[in-house]
């Protein structure tokens, strides 16, 4: 397993997973952080392009396959993988972020809107944080949905990485 920080942050569909890591890769970046993301994605993906050669090398059955440019690479695994074997590949960043993988072991960061009727993703229990637009209970520290640099400073702190001591943010 890795020893990167990993987090997950968990939310239903259309809840603006995408918008917060999105927003927290920003902050981060601008912090000097080096930041790798893994999406999860439900419902299969394909990242080639039908006729290119590396198309026709998995079409040809390769396990594996690998594109590489003076300034972008990508690995496709042709089978399955699990996220951990993916993660522990990660090399040369300062945090990971997953998007999605609830029943995962990494510190959750649970994303709430009021609006969609939703309950929590996860128990609140199993939460680093809570990112929400209403309060939702006590315990794990809650920030609103756009308090990305809030969200920062609870991900170094937890992380080590940051100088300041960890504050107990009060829920919104």
């Amino acid at each position: 397993m890795s020893s990167i920080p990993v987090y997950s942050i968990a939310a239903f569909s259309g809840e603006g997973k995408t918008t917060l890591i999105e927003s927290l890769v920003a902050e981060l970046k601008s912090r000097g952080l080096r930041v790798a993301v893994v999406k999860h994605d439900a419902h299969g993906f394909e990242l080639d392009r039908e006729g290119k050669d590396s198309w026709r090398f998995t079409r040809a059955g390769a396990d594996v396959t690998a594109l590489v440019s003076a300034g972008k690479a990508a690995i496709m695994e042709n089978r399955p993988v699990p996220v951990e074997a993916l993660i522990g590949r990660i090399s040369d960043v300062d945090i990971i972020l997953i998007e999605g993988y609830k029943y995962g072991k990494w510190p959750k960061i649970a994303l709430h809107r009021s609006s969609s009727g939703n309950p929590l993703p996860v128990p609140a229990e199993e939460c680093f944080a809570i990112v929400s637009d209403v309060p939702v209970i006590k315990g794990p520290p809650c920030l609103a949905l756009d308090d990305v640099q809030g969200l920062a400073d609870l991900i170094l702190c937890r992380s080590g990485a940051s100088p300041v001591g960890c504050l107990d943010r009060p829920c919104l």
